[in-house]
């Protein structure tokens, strides 16, 4: 009998990095000569899923919000795991942009996925299980004709493969 393949699809953030790009980001701001003197802030809530950058004025949070990215980027957590929630002024004539964290697919973005893998016609099962979308086959080159199909298409979530037997 044949040996059943199975990965899985999932959005999954690791959030121990997450928070060591935002401390590097947090020293990288300090150091920086154009932020000496004005308001700064970065503050990650673990807990609520959030990231709240405040500033003296837009271009500053623009620059933080750079910077955070490439602390990001070398970490290799995706940027589409930041989703900008909202803008407002903050007290003091300050920027206060809140962003939420994503670390789990979309309904209707789990719904896509399933339907592009039936798109393909391939011998294999997709089966959402709340957070994840289990991929089973017995063809290993199935999945992974799946998985660079997936990747190729544009999701807000930041897609992860994992559990590959």
């Amino acid at each position: 009998m044949a040996k059943e393949h199975q990965f899985d699809i999932s959005a999954k953030l690791d959030m121990q990095e997450m928070k060591n790009a935002v401390v590097q980001t947090q020293k990288e701001v300090d150091n920086r000569y154009d932020f000496k003197g004005i308001t700064k802030e970065i503050d990650f809530n673990q807990g609520a899923k959030t990231l709240t950058l405040i500033s003296s004025s837009d271009n500053k949070i623009d620059a933080i919000y750079d910077i955070l990215i490439s602390k990001m980027n070398k970490r290799s957590l995706s940027i589409n795991s930041l989703d900008e929630a909202k803008k407002e002024d903050s007290s003091g004539g300050n920027r206060k942009y809140i962003y939420a964290i994503v670390d789990s697919i979309k309904q209707d973005e789990a719904k896509t996925i399933q339907l592009e893998i039936k798109k393909l016609k391939l011998k294999v099962k997709a089966v959402n299980q709340g957070d994840e979308i289990r991929i089973t086959g017995k063809n290993i080159d199935d999945l992974q004709t799946i998985m660079s199909h997936i990747k190729t298409l544009d999701f807000k979530s930041p897609l992860v493969f994992d559990n590959f037997r």
